[in-house]
């Protein structure tokens, strides 16, 4: 075969589903953006493999517990599955802030873990995101950068985006147009 597989890392809140000032808590605050989950199936349907990155300090802050997080994500792989799509795996980082752990974005240590657990290199990868600490930490292992004007960055619509993302951030409007462009990559 000799082919690598086809990663895709996309963040969670703000990318995926709807982004909240006080966290996504509980399985019924986790609502999917429009036309996100499809996105994600089309993405699984041109090769590739998606996996989520995604800080996660509710828990290091105690907002939520990781059995709360588990039926959230069970939420998401249960709603994608509807729609014919998958994530192969979550990736998060437990942490609050101030823990100064090396895995919370912009610190690129989930995406070492990604690389680690399936062996490949992340250069050249697509990684998806709302924030610039998403693409900076992407940056760091050489993915290749996606902006969705979505989430933090949903104000970004009319301008370009501030100097806190990375040069070379391609900017799409949604997940949905990411996935387009994508898939007309094959």
């Amino acid at each position: 075969m000799g082919q690598t597989m086809k990663l895709c890392i996309l963040d969670r809140d703000g990318t995926i589903n709807e982004d909240r000032d006080d966290f996504v808590k509980s399985a019924a605050e986790w609502q999917p953006l429009p036309g996100a989950l499809e996105a994600i199936a089309r993405i699984n349907h041109a090769g590739w493999h998606v996996v989520v990155a995604s800080n996660q300090s509710g828990l290091g802050r105690g907002l939520f517990d990781v059995v709360a997080l588990n039926a959230i994500h069970a939420k998401m792989h249960r709603m994608l599955a509807e729609v014919g799509g998958r994530v192969d795996a979550v990736f998060y980082c437990p942490h609050a802030p101030e823990e100064a752990c090396i895995c919370r974005k912009p610190a690129p240590g989930l995406f070492t873990q990604i690389a680690e657990r399936y062996g490949v290199s992340l250069t050249g990868m697509p990684s998806v995101g709302d924030s610039a600490r998403d693409l900076v930490a992407a940056q760091a292992v050489g993915c290749s950068l996606h902006a969705v004007l979505t989430g933090k960055a949903a104000g970004y619509r009319d301008q370009p985006l501030p100097a806190s993302y990375p040069a070379h951030t391609m900017v799409h409007v949604d997940l949905a147009s990411f996935a387009d462009y994508l898939v007309a990559q094959a």
